[in-house]
């Protein structure tokens, strides 16, 4: 089984729970088991959350103000993929590439700065980087397991 979907959405908080919910509603139809569904979706609004909060503003030629989500359920798989117009992660200092944001760690009294790191706790695989002169994006994986009950998986 193979399903994919992408939606554009505005930079605003808004757009967050309507990702979420899509995605839920998608991989419970699916089948997906309700604990992975749930990693993902956390994940997936962590995502979303960054595009509004820092998408900042757009590059020349993109579109101003929005972002993409796509996700595919491909076999046993999960691939989530957010993608921003906004600057991209910033090179951090002592050789770090913008695809390899420093991993930080919030204090427990910041209100912010604990998305990516609850990301990869939540997926397999996740890849941070830019897209030159169009913004940054995160994609993450993660193993799909299924409920007991499911029509559409084929054994």
């Amino acid at each position: 089984m193979s399903i994919w979907w992408s939606l554009h959405l505005r930079r605003e908080a808004a757009s967050v729970p309507l990702a979420r919910r899509l995605l839920i509603g998608t991989m419970e139809t699916a089948g997906v088991d309700p604990d992975v569904s749930f990693d993902l979706s956390l994940a997936l609004t962590e995502a979303c959350a960054n595009a509004v909060e820092h998408g900042g503003a757009a590059a020349p030629g993109s579109t101003a103000g929005a972002y993409r989500v796509t996700a595919y359920l491909d076999g046993e798989k999960c691939r989530i993929e957010v993608a921003d117009s906004g600057p991209g992660f910033p090179k951090a200092s002592r050789g770090r590439t913008a695809a390899t944001p420093a991993r930080q760690t919030a204090a427990h009294t910041d209100e912010h700065g604990r998305g990516l790191c609850l990301i990869r706790e939540l997926a397999d695989h996740v890849h941070c980087g830019n897209r030159p002169g169009r913004g940054a994006v995160i994609s993450f994986d993660k193993i799909l397991k299924w409920r007991e009950d499911t029509p559409l998986v084929t054994a």
